[in-house]
């Protein structure tokens, strides 16, 4: 949902004369509100989406404005803008995903217990990062960029070897009734029944596994590394396509980008969750407000004790997606009432309210991304 080039949101009634909503907004800039419109050059800055992951999304990570430019400008053909691309997931159901690389201490307690992976990082590397534990911050993201890119670079035949004898231990281990916690046994098979032979299996040792409640979210920044594995999800993003992808997938994988440009500060993952605040004007309203100025995502929870519900004006083009309950939405702007349930997306200019007659017995679900400058 948005006006990117490659996914251009289209209007599905069919007395507008425009198509799309790029199209839409380009006739209309006004819509956006004055701030966004001056800010982000007249165009949507945001892109909303719902995920629902059954098989695991790439291992990747998003360049920040300036690398963007660099590689859209080299490599048009993998990289289709100049845009950064700050990204949030918020869970619909519990959720799993990786992000960020884990605390050393995790790392090395895996380099200790699980030799195939030992052996692909290299002695050397491995006892690099283990000496670094006691050193300053800048010691351990050293030592850590050496031996992921070590993993990253290794040879093919190398890291399926590994990899094999690896998957082989585990299972045997997992037949035999054994605890396999320790070397992330489930979640290396999982992921290894889906990309058997992918180099994104050995980086379950080096990310953090983060689980999320529904409501529960996390805010992904440039250069950071991260993959969705498991669940559903509402996420908000930068207008950009920009993905430099490291492993679980079939797609071109840009090593040299990727070790190039992460952010190799470890972190535990419960500093990735991210919590909503509840707005002080509307006790219905939560507020998933991230460190950029792109986007912000408002969850809009309407109990069903209330019938009649204002969404709000805010000076700002906003996205509305219900994902559960019904209602009738009346707005100035609109040529005609709304008929509103689980799945319907409505454009809100900026400075325009929607009124909504709630029919539904246990009240409304709405995500609205918008951007508040």
């Amino acid at each position: 949902m948005g006006t990117h080039p490659r996914g251009d949101a289209v209007i599905l009634d069919n007395r507008i004369p425009q198509k799309t909503l790029g199209q839409w907004i380009a006739d209309n800039p006004g819509c956006l509100g004055s701030k966004v419109k001056e800010t982000f050059q007249g165009q949507l800055p945001f892109l909303f989406k719902v995920l629902s992951v059954n098989t695991a999304l790439s291992i990747q990570a998003h360049p920040n404005k300036e690398l963007a430019g660099k590689l859209h400008a080299q490599f048009p053909e993998h990289y289709p803008d100049a845009n950064h691309k700050p990204e949030m997931a918020i869970a619909l159901t519990p959720f799993q995903g990786m992000c960020g690389f884990r605390p050393v201490e995790e790392i090395v307690a895996f380099l200790q217990k699980v030799p195939e992976f030992r052996a692909l990082i290299g002695n050397v590397a491995a006892e690099q990062l283990e000496r670094s534990v006691c050193n300053d911050p800048r010691g351990v993201s050293a030592a850590l960029r050496v031996c992921f890119t070590r993993m990253m670079k290794s040879e093919k035949k190398v890291f399926v070897d590994q990899l094999n004898m690896l998957v082989k231990r585990i299972s045997q281990e997992v037949a035999a009734g054994k605890d396999t916690s320790g070397s992330s046994g489930k979640l290396l098979l999982q992921l290894h029944s889906q990309f058997p032979g992918d180099i994104g299996c050995f980086a379950i040792y080096f990310l953090n596994l983060v689980m999320l409640q529904p409501g529960e979210s996390m805010f992904l920044g440039a250069n950071e590394p991260h993959a969705y594995l498991y669940g559903d999800c509402i996420e908000c993003m930068a207008c950009s396509d920009n993905t430099v992808r490291a492993g679980l997938t079939p797609k071109f994988i840009d090593v040299l980008t990727l070790c190039e440009m992460l952010n190799y500060t470890p972190a535990p993952s419960s500093s990735k969750v991210f919590a909503p605040t509840q707005s002080r004007l509307d006790p219905c309203v939560y507020l998933y407000d991230p460190p950029v100025p792109d986007f912000t995502v408002m969850k809009i929870e309407i109990p069903s004790s209330i019938k009649l519900y204002l969404i709000s004006a805010i000076d700002s083009a906003s996205i509305l997606l219900v994902i559960q309950g019904t209602a009738v939405g009346t707005s100035t702007a609109a040529i005609s009432e709304m008929s509103l349930r689980r799945g319907s997306v409505l454009f809100i200019s900026a400075n325009e309210s929607v009124s909504l007659h709630l029919s539904s017995l246990d009240g409304m679900l709405l995500f609205r991304a918008c951007c508040l400058l």
